[in-house]
């Protein structure tokens, strides 16, 4: 038998961003750990110094705990972020570690203790603080906040983030649930591309599981929302 191979190491710093833990006492909120996980890749996706694991490679670690080694060997990262996040009434604790693999030391934590109304603010924080600590990963001219379409409010967003977590289930039902949500989430905000593109992922999937009679509609209303949530944001890789 050959030997394993560890996955080649690209010229750029490979980071992997494993799902957030749920902290809070309530296992239903589980979604918005996974939402928080997400937003970071996307965000963290946008600087072009480096390469971010796409999101189904991460959240294969989903509920197991990886080494540092079995990343390396898998992925063939050289940097992994992993977290928590505690919700609570209307308070929000972000709970966020950088770890070097080749040393697996630590070399950057942090802890976000925020207003529900600042998770925005949150992300952006943490996105541009691992930017600037990995040496030499990110020129000082794009330390800014990545860019990327905001949920218009707090409602909204959670609507989405409910609604993801139904995508996942793949069920007939949980696609007709998702769908209830993510036409809710319009009316608070009819122009956000990730609520259009999430409701065009459940069309389509209706047309493909044929859980709907008129299949060819189903298609067609994917295709007008996604063209729609690209026109409004073509940078959006939720898009």
């Amino acid at each position: 038998m050959g030997e394993t191979q560890t996955p080649s190491r690209s010229s750029k710093p490979m980071i992997a961003v494993l799902p957030f833990v749920n902290m809070s006492e309530d296992p239903e909120q589980e979604y918005f750990s996974d939402g928080i996980t997400e937003d970071i890749i996307t965000a963290l996706s946008r600087f072009r110094s480096c390469l971010v694991i796409a999101r189904n490679s991460s959240f294969h670690y989903k509920d197991k705990s990886p080494t540092t080694q079995d990343l390396v060997c898998d992925l063939g990262v050289g940097y992994v972020i992993a977290g928590s996040v505690r919700k609570v009434g209307n308070r929000v604790r972000v709970t966020a570690q950088l770890v070097e693999c080749d040393s697996d030391s630590c070399i950057w934590a942090e802890n976000y203790d925020r207003e529900l109304e600042d998770i925005f603010a949150v992300q952006d924080d943490l996105t541009r603080t691992v930017a600037s600590t990995i040496p030499g990963l990110i020129r000082t001219a794009v330390l800014g906040c990545a860019e990327r379409a905001s949920v218009g409010t707090l409602q909204a967003y959670d609507l989405l983030l409910r609604a993801r977590r139904h995508l996942d289930a793949f069920t007939k039902a949980d696609s007709t649930a998702g769908k209830e949500l993510l036409e809710k989430a319009l009316q608070l905000d009819r122009t956000n591309p990730r609520i259009l593109a999430a409701l065009a992922n459940f069309h389509q999937l209706d047309w493909i599981m044929h859980w709907v009679m008129e299949g060819d509609a189903s298609l067609n209303e994917a295709y007008r929302l996604s063209k729609e949530a690209v026109e409004l944001d073509p940078t959006d890789c939720f898009t």
